[in-house]
């Protein structure tokens, strides 16, 4: 029986609830896509990824990045820090014909080795979101619910350390 990477990971529990994926996000840094829980390297993510979103068509998504880790994974007490959101991003396209509300932020882990999750939701309406007034703190699950967003569409993460470290992450 193969386990959902996304639950061995801790990105379901820690970021979002379990959900059926209803679309396909496929996240590429420098024309290689990520594998779900891959390993990169702050150099490999310092530019803003390339992300296309599959799913029904004439749709609008909106995607998050965040850190779950920061700032350090035994004490994310900035839990969750969001890198990137991006609204109104049609079905079929890239994120770039989006409306980027806040800019990527490159991931910069100090300590520890940080997931990065990227989890898209499908728009039932197109609406005005606006930026929290700090990246530390997002909660991916209060800023759905006040926008009524609802259950994620698709997700994805890699892991991520500083540049030099060496290790792996251990999962429960």
């Amino acid at each position: 029986m193969q386990r959902d990477p996304l639950i061995v990971g801790n990105i379901v529990g820690d970021i979002v609830d379990y959900f059926d994926a209803s679309a396909r996000l496929r996240v590429s840094y420098n024309n290689r896509e990520i594998t779900i829980g891959s390993e990169l390297r702050p150099s490999h993510v310092a530019n803003q990824p390339t992300v296309q979103i599959t799913g029904q068509s004439r749709s609008l998504y909106t995607l998050v990045m965040v850190d779950p880790d920061a700032p350090s994974p035994s004490d994310p007490w900035k839990r969750e820090y969001l890198h990137w959101l991006v609204t109104d991003i049609p079905e079929g396209v890239d994120v770039s014909h989006g409306n980027e509300v806040v800019s990527y932020e490159r991931p910069r882990p100090t300590a520890g080795i940080h997931r990065f999750a990227f989890v898209l939701f499908r728009q039932t309406v197109q609406q005005v979101i606006y930026a929290p007034g700090c990246r530390a703190n997002f909660n991916t699950r209060d800023f759905t619910a006040f926008y009524s967003l609802g259950a994620p569409a698709a997700a994805a993460y890699f892991n991520c350390q500083r540049e030099g470290s060496c290790g792996g992450r251990r999962y429960r």
